[in-house]
């Protein structure tokens, strides 16, 4: 009886102390903007991304007070295409845009948000909210970052 009992007791105790070994799933988070830091002009950037048939397109030129202005195209497989303006801000590592565009042969506007990561650009997508004719992000602080669509960067050529 006490084989028995201590046989019990010894295997309850390995398996209380069996951990579940899943990884975590990494997260991309952009870093908090650097205070005062005065940057000169980057000039014009392109960065692009190509998959499967499907294509995104970014140019952007960047001012010493970190206002951007470019061009941004989407050509994704089996959609239509529709290509724009960006009009934003880079805060920190983070480029932020209203992105207005042409589709089906109706303009729209909505926020596009991308985080710089070592040379590349990773487009950020989450919870929408429309309003003023203007689609937004609900909260950029709960962005994901999927890096599967990272634009790199290109030569720029017209």
């Amino acid at each position: 009886m006490k084989k028995v009992s201590v046989l019990v007791i010894i295997m309850f105790s390995v398996l209380s102390c069996k951990k579940e070994t899943t990884q975590p799933q990494p997260q991309i988070t952009p870093s908090a903007p650097k205070e005062a830091e005065i940057v000169e002009p980057a000039g014009d950037q392109c960065y692009t991304w190509n998959s499967n048939g499907s294509v995104i397109e970014m140019s952007f030129n960047v001012n010493s007070h970190q206002e951007v202005n470019g061009k941004l195209s989407y050509n994704l497989a089996g959609k239509d295409r529709n290509e724009g303006t960006i009009i934003g801000n880079m805060v920190g590592d983070t480029l932020i845009a209203d992105y207005t565009f042409n589709s089906e042969g109706v303009s729209s506007v909505r926020q596009v948000v991308f985080l710089q990561k070592d040379g590349t650009f990773i487009e950020g997508y989450g919870e929408t909210v429309t309003a003023n004719d203007k689609v937004s992000f609900k909260d950029k602080k709960k962005l994901k970052f999927d890096t599967k669509n990272t634009l790199t960067k290109v030569d720029c050529t017209e």
